[in-house]
């Protein structure tokens, strides 16, 4: 599977410049940038990119995490936080090992996500990850340094799975149809949140925090993207029969 890194909110150029290096010393073409904070093509960012510049010229930039990873079946955030709210913690060999065992069809991409350095990902943008990726640091000071960090991951995803590692479902056979691209789904919840706010269900100052419960439920599911239609077909058939009964 070919795998971006996503930097939410880059506020360092030399934390930019060392991630380019990083993304060439692995193997890793896809850098994306959501809302940068500094000029990532600037002279500090360069200096610390070395050999990398070309990475930074071509890094994709996006307006929020959702657009950066709408093309992705597969993605992986990174926390220092101890628990974060609705998805569960793994350790790197779970996490990168599941970004690993997607199937290498073309098309199908992975991200690994990396928070603001001043305070990481929100919640709402951790729920949009499959996996939660915490690394061994102590509790007393967990935060490591952006460039740091993405080393440790980025060495850590190009070693072997190994044999405890759950390999996409027990090796699941390449019939088997991938898990859907993060876009269909955030249009499904959308799709899904407007009629729930139409007929009473949600109201408008609870709905974020009751579709993030939603949204953490389906990422446990790991939904296909059979499934994601078949959801949407839901929705529009129940807003079809709520407007007919209408007045």
């Amino acid at each position: 599977m070919s795998v971006a890194v996503v930097l939410v909110e880059p506020a360092g150029p030399l934390n930019v410049g060392s991630v380019a290096r990083l993304c060439a010393n692995f193997n890793i073409h896809d850098l994306r940038l959501v809302a940068p904070r500094c000029d990532h093509r600037g002279e500090e960012a360069r200096l610390m990119a070395v050999h990398a510049e070309a990475l930074l010229e071509r890094a994709q930039l996006f307006p929020d995490l959702a657009s950066a990873v709408a093309d992705c079946t597969r993605v992986v955030a990174t926390s220092g936080r101890m628990e974060p709210e609705g998805l569960p913690l793994s350790g790197p060999a779970e996490a990168l090992g599941w970004l690993q065992a997607a199937r290498p069809e073309p098309g199908c991409r992975g991200a690994l996500v990396f928070g603001r350095e001043d305070r990481g990902l929100t919640n709402q943008e951790l729920l949009q990850a499959g996996r939660v990726l915490r690394l061994s640091t102590d509790g007393a000071y967990a935060s490591l340094n952006l460039s740091h960090a993405v080393a440790i991951c980025l060495h850590a995803l190009q070693q072997p799975l190994g044999p405890s590692v759950p390999q996409a479902a027990e090796a699941a056979p390449q019939a088997a149809e991938e898990l859907c691209r993060r876009g269909d789904l955030e249009a499904a919840l959308a799709d899904a949140e407007e009629l729930l706010l139409e007929v009473g269900f949600l109201y408008p100052h609870t709905a974020e925090a009751r579709m993030g419960k939603v949204r953490a439920l389906l990422q446990r599911a790991q939904v296909r993207a059979s499934e994601v239609a078949l959801l949407r077909g839901m929705v529009r058939q129940l807003r079809w029969a709520t407007q007919r009964q209408s007045p």
